[in-house]
């Protein structure tokens, strides 16, 4: 038996695969509980017998979606003075107030587009938020500054 949070990869009318948001492990399921592409779940698996090569989904203690989305506003002053602090190209990471983190990077200006594009279809954006246990990732630029708000 494995527990933890789980992210939903694949699905078809007749498996699912789940990638574990700790070791990266997949986990093709025998069957598909009513599971959709981008959910997560934290719960127990178990292999099934004999071979023990495909799982089923023993207990889910929470299923959730995460929603990523940009947002019109800017970063917040805190951020920007983060980025005030940090070189091209670094990732700063703190605690949010309650529940979440923020990351903020610096980007050259001219690439602020591209960098809030490969946060937002990252899949391990959606993993990350899983792993934290929140159901939303908002994420808000200005040039040269990208904010990822992981919020409940």
């Amino acid at each position: 038996m494995k527990t933890g949070t789980f992210v939903v990869t694949e699905v078809d009318e007749a498996s699912a695969v789940l990638r574990d948001v700790s070791d990266g492990q997949i986990h093709t399921l025998g069957s598909n509980p009513d599971l959709e592409v981008g959910e997560a779940i934290e719960g127990t698996l178990a292999p099934e017998p004999p071979m023990d090569v495909v799982w089923t989904v023993e207990e889910v203690d929470r299923q959730f979606t995460v929603s990523v989305a940009e947002h019109d506003e800017p970063p917040t002053q805190q951020a920007r003075d983060t980025a005030g602090d940090q070189p091209v190209g670094e990732v700063t990471t703190r605690e949010r107030a309650g529940t979440g983190e923020v990351h903020v990077l610096t980007v050259p200006e001219d690439s602020t587009e591209d960098a809030v594009a490969d946060v937002r279809d990252d899949e391990a954006t959606v993993e990350r938020a899983a792993r934290l246990g929140v159901e939303r990732v908002e994420i808000r630029a200005e040039p040269g500054v990208v904010s990822v708000r992981y919020l409940p």
